[in-house]
């Protein structure tokens, strides 16, 4: 039986679809940027990089969430 993908990861398969890019790149994306902080990342890919606030959301919660242990 698949289990069901949850969370900030259920976002991918829409995200990568639609963007055209794998989420890997976007998350070294991410860890490349010189900003740090949740929202300046979500505000960041916004604006530079034309994603939706909850794409964005997801990919930065996700990649944060993987470089910090949690």
């Amino acid at each position: 039986m698949t289990e069901t993908v949850k969370g900030p990861a259920a976002y991918f398969p829409s995200i990568e679809k639609k963007y055209g890019r794998p989420i890997t790149e976007w998350k070294e994306l991410i860890r490349s940027s010189p900003l740090t902080r949740h929202m300046e990342l979500v505000s960041w890919l916004k604006t530079d990089h034309a994603l939706g606030h909850g794409h964005a959301n997801a990919l930065v919660a996700h990649t944060l969430a993987e470089d910090t242990g949690k």
